[in-house]
């Protein structure tokens, strides 16, 4: 069997035609060949399991959630940044379990959730403010969390927002939550507070 041995394949056509360098390994098994966009070609990894269901294990993506209940935090209109101290996962380490901050490595639109859970209200907290925060949009969902709680032992009220969002690389994330009226006796409770996130585009 003859074989042709090339390093180089250019267009045909054209006045500036394209030339592309191959690689010079054969790559391994499962491999895909990929361009850095200046011509030069190499080889590049497709994850697969043994179903064949493509996985992406260095895509941004994120679960954390707060494991101690924190008193005392909100109420008579103080404004409080809510910390998720323990993560289930953060596949390219870009969430920050002491700030309670995510930050985006690479530009793109990412969709992120996040739920929070306060006790101690009581049905004269009526205005709630939930911030689901990052450097290029802000959201604010307002509620009345003595009318949302939960049973009276505990007065607990959960609010959860998401949505897509544009971030440019380096832009960051968070949650905030402010409680009006009342004094500063309300808290965030563990386990049910949680954030994530994913870059889905």
């Amino acid at each position: 069997m003859s074989k042709l041995k090339v390093d180089q394949i250019s267009k045909a056509t054209g006045a500036s035609p394209a030339i592309f360098t191959l690689p010079a390994s054969d790559g391994t098994s499962g491999q895909m060949m990929k361009t850095d966009g200046s011509g030069q070609l190499g080889w590049g990894a497709v994850y697969s399991d043994s179903t064949g269901a493509v996985t992406k294990p260095l895509t941004p993506a994120f679960f954390a959630y707060n494991s101690i209940a924190r008193s005392n935090v909100t109420g008579n209109g103080v404004l409080y940044t809510v910390l998720f101290d323990t993560e289930l996962f953060d596949q390219n380490a870009d969430y920050n379990d002491v700030t309670g901050q995510f930050t985006a490595p690479v530009s793109g639109r990412y969709f992120l959730q996040a739920q929070v859970a306060t006790d101690a209200q009581t049905t004269t907290n009526t205005d709630a403010t939930f911030q689901l925060n990052t450097s290029n949009k802000s959201t604010d969902t307002y509620y009345n969390p003595g009318n949302m709680e939960g049973p009276s032992v505990t007065g607990q009220c959960s609010i959860s927002a998401s949505g897509v969002f544009d971030m440019d690389a380096s832009d960051t994330a968070h949650i905030k939550v402010r409680i009006n009226q009342g004094t500063q006796i309300i808290g965030i409770t563990a386990n049910n507070t949680w954030f994530s996130g994913v870059l889905v585009a």
